[in-house]
């Protein structure tokens, strides 16, 4: 289980894109920790400088800025890269309905800048994050891969864009591709802060600071929250991954179904708080329920999560605790 066993080639180069992000900095830590090299590439507009520097000593570690949206730039950090993390994206829903212009340029044709690079440079892997928001209206539960649904964002569509073209990208030109369909990944560095700040960190802080929260909804809707060590070993795994994986796409879960109203009491619970929260409005283009079927991860990249929902809530609580 996990990915502690996990063993790449000697002086084995990863470069991370959004290193400086949430799931970035945690994918370039552990990637230090197990010995390997790791470039870092983050233009600082949702990442934080604070994660660079806490890596920035190691001598294994390189931070360049810059931006995926310069193909240039992509080029230059794919040289003498084994393995791609491609994290680099401006997530939300509710945001990108109101900046399509910008989300097509950032998350479309900056994949394509990082594939078309990754593909002149020789790399061995390139693994990116995809979403489950790719889901979009389609009812059943569980998701599963190659049954969606019409789209609700044009953030889900930037997504299903990225899939498609990492699809062609390894029919075309044998690059070996893999996409993460990530649901509601939470844990240690997500950023609590602004109005698009994922619901648990934004909770906690709140309560930590003896605010009152807003719940989006009736508070009834269901997600699939998936711990960042789980994530961690879904990309690591699919860097080791067959040959005969690539092109595909994944759902990375714990399997799990988590109602809000009910994470909220846990919260209040655990954080010793009586505060009753705001309900608000929906908010456009969500999902109301999500739940993911991960059989295909598991037999196709091995991945075998280890973190359920409360073991990471537990984790997750005592982190902000301590560096809220």
């Amino acid at each position: 289980m996990g990915y502690k066993h996990l063993k790449f080639p000697e002086n084995s180069t990863f470069l991370v894109t959004g290193g400086a992000g949430f799931i970035g900095t945690n994918l370039c830590e552990t990637i230090l920790n197990m010995g390997y090299k790791v470039r870092c590439l983050d233009d600082l507009s949702t990442g934080s400088r604070k994660n660079v520097d806490e890596l920035i000593a190691h001598p294994n570690y390189e931070f360049v800025e810059g931006d995926i949206k310069d193909y240039d730039t992509c080029v230059k950090a794919c040289e003498g890269i084994d393995y791609v993390l491609h994290q680099a994206a401006w997530g939300s829903v509710p945001r990108s309905i109101e900046m399509p212009l910008f989300y097509c340029k950032n998350n479309i044709d900056g994949t394509l800048n990082m594939l078309e690079a990754a593909r002149q440079s020789g790399v061995k892997k390139f693994v990116y994050a995809s979403s489950s928001s790719v889901y979009g209206d389609e009812p059943n539960l569980p998701k599963t891969e190659g049954r969606e649904g019409n789209l609700l964002s044009p953030y889900a569509l930037t997504k299903q864009c990225d899939e498609e073209w990492a699809k062609l990208y390894t029919m075309h030109y044998g690059l070996d591709t893999y996409g993460m369909r990530y649901f509601n990944v939470f844990g240690r560095r997500q950023n609590p802060e602004g109005a698009y700040a994922a619901v648990i960190p934004k909770f906690i802080k709140q309560l930590l600071n003896n605010e009152q929260p807003t719940i989006n909804g009736d508070g009834k809707q269901s997600r699939d929250f998936t711990y960042i060590e789980n994530v961690i070993e879904a990309n690591l795994k699919a860097c080791l991954a067959p040959s005969e994986a690539a092109g595909e796409a994944f759902n990375i879960a714990y399997g799990g179904r988590e109602y809000l109203i009910d994470i909220y009491n846990t919260l209040t619970t655990a954080l010793g708080k009586d505060i009753k929260p705001n309900f608000g409005p929906d908010r456009k283009g969500d999902i109301k329920h999500s739940n993911a079927d991960i059989s295909k991860a598991k037999r196709l990249l091995g991945y075998d999560p280890e973190y359920n929902f409360e073991r990471g809530l537990n984790e997750a609580i005592e982190w902000y605790k301590t560096n809220l």
